[in-house]
């Protein structure tokens, strides 16, 4: 009988680690990204990853922290698989036991986490004490098809990329805390911090600058579409955010497609987004834009001071 052992990430275990997106050619995460994830620390978050090895051999891995950017304590998340030739053998019980001890010893007493939307997925969850909640959709792009033109902007409107502000990205975080308050989901993101943004953001391995693109209006960033790749084929919308005061004049629509332009023009052969199954606006602009569904999951929680 296999020896299962749960332990903490090391740099070694990137690639394994990074393996959860078997079977979910709809994610993006880099061995690089999880190394650079796991060598920094947010203020508050405590994140870690914990990774199960069966006989030494990496299978699955947990990714876990408390949720920082909001007024509202005591919540965390816990997401990860295993490699499907490995399940149902109590691998993620094992890794989900140690992220609930680990989010315990830090004040959380709401556990969040996000659950294929598949029956056996979300059995499994219930089974461990979530409560099932609200619903996502994945949607991909073929980026070797042709794309519809990027409409013209009106008079005033600038499309650029993020990498313009380089010396001083303060006014993109502006546009992200203000959108970040009207995200659909179960905690208010209402205490966006703009160092936070610097450090787990900006300096993503994978946020690309280029192919972010910011629409500005008479000189003042008002929305942008930010993006993270793999460097080579695989693009990902990370967030398309526009503030408040500039809403209804079609900014993310146009950003948007003018990053999908320039990813096109780069090579990359497929683009992916996520969007709550709520948020009507940006579903339409991505039905727009050609993405399809490709894929869907489901918010579950549960109580750990129950």
């Amino acid at each position: 009988m296999a020896t299962l052992t749960v332990r903490d990430f090391r740099p070694v275990d990137a690639a394994a680690a990074a393996a959860h997106r078997a079977g979910r050619e709809h994610l993006l995460l880099t061995p690089e990204v999880l190394t650079w994830l796991n060598a920094r620390q947010a203020k508050g978050e405590h994140f870690r990853t914990f990774v199960a090895a069966l006989d030494g051999e990496v299978v699955g891995s947990v990714r876990c922290g408390v949720v920082v950017g909001t007024t509202t304590r005591g919540i965390g998340y816990a997401n990860g698989s295993v490699l499907p030739a490995f399940r149902r053998r109590g691998v993620f019980t094992a890794l989900l036991a140690a992220a609930e001890r680990h989010l315990t010893a830090h004040g959380v007493v709401e556990l969040h986490s996000w659950v294929d939307e598949e029956p056996a997925s979300r059995a499994f969850a219930v089974a461990r004490g979530f409560t099932e909640g609200r619903l996502a959709h994945f949607a991909g792009r073929d980026l070797t098809l042709p794309l519809p033109g990027v409409p013209v902007p009106a008079p005033g409107v600038e499309l650029r990329p993020a990498g313009d502000w380089a010396d001083d990205p303060y006014p993109v975080f502006v546009i992200e805390a203000d959108a970040l308050r009207d995200e659909p989901g179960e905690v208010a993101m209402d205490a966006a911090d703009d160092e936070e943004f610097l450090a787990g953001e900006w300096a993503r391995p994978d946020f690309d600058r280029d192919l972010t693109v910011v629409a500005v209006v008479d000189g003042e960033p008002a929305a942008f579409s930010a993006v993270q790749t793999d460097g080579a084929r695989r693009y990902w919308s990370a967030f398309t955010a526009c503030r408040r005061a500039f809403r209804g004049r079609g900014l993310s629509k146009l950003a948007k497609a003018e990053s999908l332009r320039r990813a096109q023009e780069a090579g990359y052969r497929w683009a992916y987004t996520s969007n709550d199954a709520t948020n009507a606006p940006m579903l339409a602009i991505n039905a727009w834009l050609g993405y399809e569904r490709c894929a869907s999951e489901r918010k579950f929680t549960k109580r750990l001071d129950g």
